[in-house]
This record gives structure tokens, sequence and C-alpha cells, in this order.
């Protein structure tokens, strides 16, 4: 029998696949697309999907080890410079494996631990693991609309 470590990484990991199914077929021509006049490309988004899941295995978890600047999340908007692929790619590969260690790290009464955040009040561990989820496929969702309709 599963552990709640091994069961929310697995839920966590399987989320995820809504945005790295999409990183393979990606061209750095992709990464200025956006939709009309909205204001996020697709290298803003995901740089930001990078950027908080970094400040989760920071800040959630604890990870002392993770040294993040989140631009995306410092800057409100796109400010046009993720326009470099293999860096993108890179960098949310980082942030997967950073948040990973840290999560399987956790035992099952951790996940019952309150944590408090600016962004999103207290919550548990568990309930702070599933808005990282939500956020990841919010955003991957957001990518693939841009990737079918949008323009550079």
């Amino acid at each position: 029998m599963e552990n709640k470590t091994q069961t929310l990484l697995k839920l966590w990991l399987e989320a995820r696949t809504r945005f790295s199914n999409q990183l393979e077929a990606l061209t750095e021509s992709d990464l200025r697309k956006r939709l009309g006049d909205s204001p996020n490309t697709v290298g803003f988004l995901m740089r930001h999907i990078g950027d908080v899941e970094l400040l989760f295995a920071k800040n959630v978890f604890g990870d002392d080890s993770v040294k993040v600047t989140a631009k995306t999340v410092i800057a409100k908007a796109d400010t046009g410079e993720w326009t470099h692929l293999e860096e993108l790619r890179a960098y949310v590969k980082t942030s997967k494996d950073k948040l990973q260690a840290i999560v399987t790290q956790q035992t099952d009464t951790d996940w019952e631990d309150s944590i408090s955040t600016k962004e999103f009040g207290t919550k548990t561990k568990a309930e702070a693991f599933g808005r990282i989820i939500s956020h990841t496929t919010y955003h991957a969702g957001q990518m693939a609309i841009i990737l079918k309709y949008g323009n550079a």
C-alpha cells in the first residue's frame, strides 16, 4: 500500500504531464506567441511555472538549497524576455526536480503540517500541494490554447 507522499507525488506528476508533454514540440518562435492582446506569452508561462514550483519547494516544503528569483512573480507581467527555449526547458526541469526531491522527503504526518504564505494564507501542506497541481495545469491549459490559436 502506498503512503500519502507516494500517492500525492503520483497525482502531481500525472497532472504535470499537461505541461511537460507540450515541451518537446515547442519551438523558439512558439515562446513569443500570445492570444490576441493577452498579456502572457508561452515563454512567460513556462518561466512562471518554474518560478512557482521553485517557490513551493523553498517556501512550502522548506528546501533551503533552493535559490530562486521569481522574476515572473516579481514583474507581475510578461517582460518579453522569455525567448530562449533551451534555457526555459532547463529551468522547468530543475524546478520539477527540486520540487519532486523535497516532496519525496515528506512523511504522512508532514502533509498535515500548516504553512502560511502571503499568497494563499494558512493551509496544510496537502492543501498547498493541491494549489501547485492546479496552478501548473491551469497555465498548461493556457499554453495549449495559445499554441493552437495564438500568434507571435
